[in-house]
């Protein structure tokens, strides 16, 4: 059984080689203490990514988090990304997929994707809407991404 450092860096490496792949020029940060493991440019816009890993927690849904979780000193400690990153790139390893989430369109703790419901609701997070095609969603400029051409 791989243990979670492995899992994560597992996903960050794929999510390296499938932005490369799409022509995105990506950074890595230097070291462990930044909420953020990758940096991708658009060539406008520098989006700091965080990397996930999904896990199936109930038919036709898929979940990842959206906190980071630590123990410091015994002490169990969540912190949402929410002002630290501007995207989740969450990758599940069952249909080798990717799914490009913003950080306004996250929960604080952890999201559901969903695949397929008997009902249509607007609360439900469909999972093609996310999918991962290469393209970067366009999203405001009142989010949190440092782009070129700001003051």
């Amino acid at each position: 059984m791989r243990n979670s450092k492995e899992i994560g860096d597992t996903t960050e490496s794929r999510a390296l080689a499938t932005l490369v792949a799409y022509g995105h020029s990506v950074s890595i940060p230097f070291g462990d203490n930044d909420r953020y493991d990758l940096v991708v440019d658009d060539g406008e816009t520098l989006y700091r990514i965080q990397c996930k890993t999904a896990w199936s927690n109930k038919e036709q849904t898929i979940r990842f988090n959206t906190h980071s979780q630590t123990t410091k000193d015994g002490t169990y400690h969540e912190q949402p990304y929410r002002n630290d990153i501007d995207a989740f790139l969450v990758y599940y390893p069952e249909n080798e997929q990717f799914y490009w989430i913003n950080v306004a369109d996250a929960t604080e703790q952890k999201m559901e994707l969903r695949f397929a419901a008997e009902i249509d609701h607007p609360s439900i997070n469909w999972a093609e809407t996310y999918e991962f095609d290469g393209t970067i969603p366009e999203r405001s400029r009142s989010e949190n991404a440092t782009s070129r051409d700001r003051d």
